[in-house]
């Protein structure tokens, strides 16, 4: 069997996740691997068959999404130029995580494809919402990458085609301390912003691991460091607790670590908000924003002693063992009713 593996570029999760799934898919299938959107500082140690500048979201410095920004840097007729290159005919099956090129030539192709990501699932049974609504964003969630076929991961397993995050090997293998410090992922905020409201706090030592440093630095009790995903694994298994957006990946590292997490979701970006509504189901406090007006609120989960505490099997083999055999079913089933 010959598997497309298409994967979003955008921010670091996807990426992530695929380091555990790609040598699940290749225990079992010959598989080609394409990437596309350029926001993301996880590197895959495999050969990238296709990468396409793909439909990439920008971060801004203020909590959201860079609308002008996306804009201006994408092309409408660069993305259909590589949906209509993109290969989908010369594969047997296509896994998406949230990838909209592959995505979308199938859809104009007429070849059936799985997603296997987390935002696939967010509108499944079960699994908790946010009270507001966001026509743009439910709109995204749901056409983005739309395939044929739906499965997915959240915290907890909601329904039959939900199962839990998959977490990186090399976090399961890390030691787990308690040093002096908290450690802080949001890149949607500015250094500037970021410092301005941290620092007021005392006593406490922030690590901040930033997109916009290209050196380490200190302001007062903030350590700002650029990105770097072996000292960041290091630091969130050695901290106090974890300050970061309402993605997925980190929350679920930070869970599983047993680490105290606090959440900040992104503005215009409602997938983030389906995640802070489930993390606060579990027991996970969150914010609306980075404030000056919210520090009390940080001050009181920095004196809090709880955490979530969740199991996280690894099964990322039996996942992927699943989807295909449920492939294979199907499509025996649509031979069959052919003849």
């Amino acid at each position: 069997m010959k598997i497309l593996y298409a994967i979003q570029g955008t921010g670091n999760g996807h990426l992530s996740r695929a380091k555990e799934v790609i040598p699940a898919l290749l225990n079992r299938a010959q598989v080609d691997i394409l990437i596309s959107g350029t926001q993301a500082e996880v590197v895959l140690d495999y050969t990238i068959n296709y990468r396409y500048k793909g439909l990439s979201f920008y971060f801004g410095k203020n909590g959201g999404i860079d609308f002008v920004k996306t804009l201006k840097n994408n092309n409408i007729f660069r993305i259909f130029s590589e949906i209509r290159k993109c290969p989908v005919k010369n594969y047997d099956l296509i896994i998406n995580d949230f990838e909209p090129i592959s995505a979308w030539a199938c859809r104009l192709r007429g070849v059936k494809s799985i997603s296997l990501s987390h935002q696939s699932i967010l509108y499944t049974k079960n699994v908790p919402k946010p009270f507001h609504r966001d026509l743009l964003g439910s709109f995204i969630i749901k056409n983005y990458a739309k395939c044929a076929y739906n499965y997915g991961f959240h915290f907890k397993k909601y329904n039959n085609k939900v199962y839990t995050p998959i977490i990186r090997n090399n976090i399961r293998l890390l030691k787990r301390t308690e040093k002096d410090h908290f450690t802080v992922y949001l890149p949607a905020y500015s250094d500037k912003r970021i410092i301005d409201v941290l620092s007021r706090i005392k006593g406490v030592k922030w690590k901040v691991f930033s997109k916009e440093a290209k050196k380490y630095y200190q302001k007062k009790n903030v350590f700002v460091k650029p990105i770097d995903s072996e000292k960041f694994e290091k630091s969130l298994a050695s901290c106090q607790g974890i300050l970061c957006g309402a993605g997925f990946e980190s929350p679920a590292e930070a869970i599983f670590l047993k680490k105290k997490l606090l959440v900040i979701p992104m503005k215009n970006q409602y997938e983030q908000h389906f995640n802070a509504k489930a993390l606060e189901e579990l027991g996970v406090p969150t914010l609306k924003s980075l404030k000056k007006k919210h520090i009390s609120k940080i001050k009181t989960w920095i004196e809090s002693n709880e955490k979530v505490e969740l199991d996280f099997p690894n099964e990322t083999q039996q996942i992927v063992d699943y989807i295909l055999y449920e492939f294979i079913e199907k499509a025996t089933i649509s031979e069959l009713e052919t003849i």
